[in-house]
């Protein structure tokens, strides 16, 4: 399977951290930015419960944001989502 979603997340997460002025933020949107693109390019996709983790943390970023840092977190939510429903299992 394609992990292209993943990678566009991880492009996302990015611009995002670049965009806020918030440090803690910041360091969150690099974390979860530097995740996303581990599991991009790692062997064995992620199972859902890993993909589950990183939305629940993306949900949170987008409720401590705004403006287009905001836009771009829910462009990586929407990104991972399409990557999940692809995913076998659960």
């Amino acid at each position: 399977m394609a992990r292209e979603e993943l990678q566009n997340a991880s492009a996302a997460l990015r611009e995002a951290a670049a965009d806020t002025t918030d440090g803690d933020v910041e360091e969150r949107l690099y974390d979860q930015s530097k995740q996303l693109a581990d599991l991009a390019a790692a062997e064995r996709g992620p199972d859902h419960g890993r993909l589950a983790r990183h939305e629940n943390a993306l949900h949170e970023l987008i409720d401590a944001t705004e403006g287009e840092v905001k836009a771009n977190i829910e462009a990586a939510l929407e990104s991972v989502q399409e990557y999940r429903s692809g995913v076998e299992g659960v």
